[in-house]
């Protein structure tokens, strides 16, 4: 399964890239990395339209992460893919917002990367 982690902290690679080792040495997921909204439909518009699982900060400058769900949610169709959006602020509005925009799931920061492993298994 393709990941795409969208997050404007850059050290969200490294800490992905640690605590899902095992399951990328086995080729099981498959994780690439945007630091803004605007480089993560860069990604998606070069994939050719392949079905992954967007896992998307909030609050980013420039091109927030609902903006991008929005987006995606409208522009990538076919297969759709599922997304989950992170936020340090685990607060109603950016829920409902989240959902009523087409979320698939929410989490909040620190990510519990057991609860992750756990809904991506589930997807795989």
């Amino acid at each position: 399964m393709k990941i795409l982690v969208v997050d404007d902290e850059k050290d969200v690679q490294i800490l992905f890239q640690q605590r899902f080792r095992k399951e990328i040495r086995k080729d099981e997921l498959e994780f690439m990395f945007a630091f803004s909204g605007e480089e993560a439909l860069d990604i998606l518009k070069s994939m050719d339209q392949e079905a992954v699982l967007i896992l998307s900060d909030i609050n980013m400058p420039g091109m927030s992460g609902l903006q991008l769900l929005e987006i995606i949610k409208k522009d990538f169709v076919a297969p759709p893919p599922v997304v989950m959006m992170v936020t340090a602020y685990g607060d109603e509005e950016n829920y409902n917002t989240a959902k009523k925009l087409g979320a698939d799931d929410f989490l909040t920061k620190p990510v519990d990367f057991k609860e992750l492993k756990n809904k991506l298994t589930q997807n795989i």
